[in-house]
């Protein structure tokens, strides 16, 4: 049997480090601009609309769908600096793009959704980062670091909003850098902020990161990896096939707990705005504060799952999980009287005066006609009466949205984790790669659908639709579960190498 030198184990945890590092700078790349897409869009093209919203959103995952089974098959054959690296690169050249979406004349909105395709693409380094931490893991040690990848990952959900709710300090207009044809706003600051640490993270894994691989006992194994940095010895434990009927099934899962959070995320801004009658501004900062104090206590989960998995096991916190979010958007179902304040919006026809007998007698039809007095100047806030839902649908009160935060935040953290950690585990020895790559890229999928769903469903049928069809793709999501439950198995302990 080979031991592990302390040199040895020292260099490999410095590597996971640093991909812990890489998976933190990933999920900022998301969420730093996720609270003002859409006052930004609506700032720099008038055209854009919420259903391009949705679109603009779910542009990053579409690159990151595309990107991570290319980069998943690369870091297979090649050492996984050089994927880490472009990929990177390729985020940083894609913020500095989205900085300079206000400059072209027309077509704003269309540069903006090419930029955020282009971060996702950049994101695709998501599944080299598992990969690697995967194998360069002991199955004792595996749910640890997949707990802690997650806690990184959800710092950042953390802290890229954060950075957005400080930027708004600077305001709407900032300051002008007419050299350099720069806007610097609330806007485009966070963005510069997540190229810089972009630059940093290309600069770390050049000084800091190596390729180490060890087996399921955690014994060092050579890495197909190898650029010639290590001295390990071949895995003789790779024989035996993996369960795709547990791959699948996990791909599954793993699709509909991205999807669910993509869409939590996603109708924070649209929801708040219609249902408590926020301004852009005020929606962006209220709820940049509440996604950080859920991002605070999804870290705090994570921390609490890594001791609590080794009593109950994976697959049990895996159900609990899926369980917390069904009763968080079951929740989110309107179910009061009151109905949300309707935004009046201005239109070419001002022939109808806006007084409180004349609005009693309006039909319907003739909503649409009436507008604020021609002096206002102030920003439309609430439920627009294009909506037709906001008109007979009651409010979600604000105790509702707090509450279902909070469920859905403590919910999906456990599933998010335990996901990856059964997948690696079922996995194996093989290289992973790949198999990372599809689990990334359904995600990815999850997140195009997400906001997609948003847009269409939320925007055309109201939060009572839309929320009754999460729950119950949840529930169908939970009988999977049961369906698979024994097939959810480390390798190793599939093969009879390991006991359970």
């Amino acid at each position: 049997d080979v031991v592990e030198t302390q040199e040895h184990f020292k260099s490999r945890w410095r590597s996971i480090w640093i991909m812990y590092l890489t998976m933190f700078l990933s999920s900022v790349g998301f969420s730093i601009v996720i609270m003002s897409v859409w006052p930004y869009l609506q700032k720099i093209d008038p055209t854009a609309d919420a259903s391009f919203l949705g679109w603009i959103i779910a542009s990053y995952s579409i690159g990151q769908m595309v990107a991570s089974p290319l980069f998943g098959l690369w870091s297979n054959y090649r050492p996984r600096r050089e994927p880490l690296v472009i990929s990177t690169a390729i985020s940083v050249a894609a913020n500095c793009l989205y900085a300079y979406v206000h400059v072209p004349h027309s077509h704003n909105k269309y540069y903006m959704l090419t930029a955020r395709a282009l971060v996702g693409f950049g994101a695709g380094n998501v599944a080299v980062v598992r990969s690697y931490i995967a194998g360069a893991t002991s199955l004792t040690e595996r749910t640890s670091a997949m707990a802690n990848t997650s806690a990184c990952q959800a710092v950042g959900f953390i802290l890229g909003p954060v950075f957005q709710t400080c930027f708004t300090l600077i305001g709407e207009e900032g300051v002008t850098w007419k050299f350099l044809c720069l806007q610097l706003n609330m806007y485009t600051a966070p963005v510069l902020f997540g190229a810089l640490l972009g630059v940093i993270n290309i600069i770390l894994i050049f000084a800091i990161f190596r390729e180490h691989r060890v087996d399921d006992m955690g014994r060092p194994c050579k890495s197909i990896n190898s650029d010639g940095e290590g001295n390990d010895v071949l895995d003789q434990n790779t024989e035996g096939s993996i369960d795709h009927v547990a791959v699948v099934a996990l791909n599954v899962l793993f699709f509909v707990i991205l999807f669910v959070f993509a869409v939590f995320e996603t109708i924070a801004t649209p929801l708040t705005m219609d249902m408590y009658s926020w301004t852009r501004k005020e929606a962006v900062f209220y709820n940049g504060i509440i996604l950080s104090v859920i991002g605070i206590e999804s870290v705090i989960v994570f921390m609490v799952v890594k001791t609590l998995s080794k009593k109950t096991g994976e697959r049990a916190i895996l159900h609990a999980g899926l369980l917390i979010v069904l009763i968080g958007f079951f929740i989110l179902l309107p179910w009061g009287k009151k109905l949300p304040n309707i935004q009046w919006q201005e239109i070419k026809n001002n022939s109808i005066p806006r007084t409180a007998p004349t609005e009693m007698l309006m039909p319907f039809w003739s909503f649409q006609e009436m507008q604020l007095p021609s002096n206002h100047t102030a920003e439309p806030v609430g439920c627009p009466v294009t909506q037709s839902w906001c008109l007979n649908t009651p409010m979600i009160y604000l105790a509702q949205y707090i509450s279902s935060d909070v469920l859905i935040g403590l919910g999906y953290p456990v599933c998010n984790v335990m996901s990856y950690t059964l997948y690696s585990k079922v996995l194996g020895p093989k290289p992973q790669g790949v198999y990372m790559g599809w689990l990334t890229a359904s995600g990815s999928g999850a997140r195009i659908l997400g906001p997609v769903f948003v847009s269409q469903i939320y925007t055309h049928l109201g939060p009572r639709w839309a929320f009754s069809l999460i729950c119950g793709v949840v529930v169908v999501s939970v009988l999977l579960l049961e369906i698979v439950y024994k097939r959810l198995i480390a390798f190793s302990v599939r093969y009879g190498r390991m006991q359970e």
